[in-house]
């Protein structure tokens, strides 16, 4: 027989290694451990964005619903000659207008529970008798006013950061919502600007979820802080008009 043959043949029995079959079998199982998971992650993510879709798009409908329901009832007031008596707003959105400076204890612990630590900070408030009579006490240092749904989708969409962990995080996808909110079912951000323009039963633990919005100071610049906006300034409530502030600021 020819040496080559031989040297085949002995190739051919050599056995592998009892630790190498152990390795290689575990590297088998570990990938399709990793496999199974990936699958199942993708599976959830996907029936995730069903859900995510389905939930802005009961949004929409309900939000046309409601605009259509009170554009109708102003018609029908104007036609029988009665006056429309608008609803009674639900979210104030507040932004501190003036600094520090001779500012007393009382307005300073005020600014600092509306959770308004810096000039043009803002932030979401639900409208009631409580909230008010803060602001009231703070009017001379404050703008206010009723935020459309399109100011606050915005302000969220452009300003959103997260108090996650303690720190401020800007909210760059849905898993840091679920994360923190998914427990009480808000896990995007369309849940969270529902949340907070319907100002709905978990609008507390969301707005405290938001960090304070940072604005810019405003194109053009204030008239006067120091004047209430009926009288030609810019502190105090103004309303509706409180839209084209945030326009300017954000």
């Amino acid at each position: 027989s020819s040496p080559l043959r031989t040297m085949a043949d002995t190739k051919a029995v050599v056995p592998v290694p009892h630790n190498v079959l152990k390795k290689r079998k575990a590297l088998e199982e570990l990938r399709a451990t990793r496999s199974k998971r990936n699958e199942e992650i993708r599976k959830k993510r996907k029936e995730k964005r069903r859900v995510i879709f389905k939930r802005a798009e009961a949004y929409v409908n309900e939000y046309r619903k409601s605009e259509r329901a009170l554009i109708n009832a102003r018609r029908l007031a104007k036609d029988g000659n009665n006056t429309f008596l608008e609803p009674e707003p639900k979210l104030i959105f507040v932004i501190r207008i003036r600094g520090i400076m001779g500012v007393d204890p009382r307005t300073r612990k005020i600014l600092r529970l509306l959770r308004l630590r810096q000039i043009n900070n803002g932030v979401f408030v639900r409208a009631n008798k409580a909230i008010l009579k803060m602001i009231r006490l703070v009017e001379p240092y404050v703008a206010y006013g009723y935020p459309s749904l399109k100011s606050v989708r915005e302000l969220i969409y452009k300003r959103g950061y997260a108090k996650f962990n303690g720190q401020r995080t800007a909210i760059t996808n849905n898993d840091i919502i679920g994360k923190a909110l998914g427990k009480r079912g808000v896990i995007c951000i369309e849940d969270v600007i529902h949340e907070i323009y319907t100002v709905g039963p978990n609008f507390k633990y969301v707005n405290k979820f938001l960090w304070p919005f940072k604005l810019n100071s405003p194109k053009g610049g204030f008239n006067d802080k120091t004047i209430h906006f009926q009288e030609g300034g810019d502190a105090g409530n103004r309303e509706n008009h409180i839209n084209k502030l945030i326009q300017r600021m954000n």
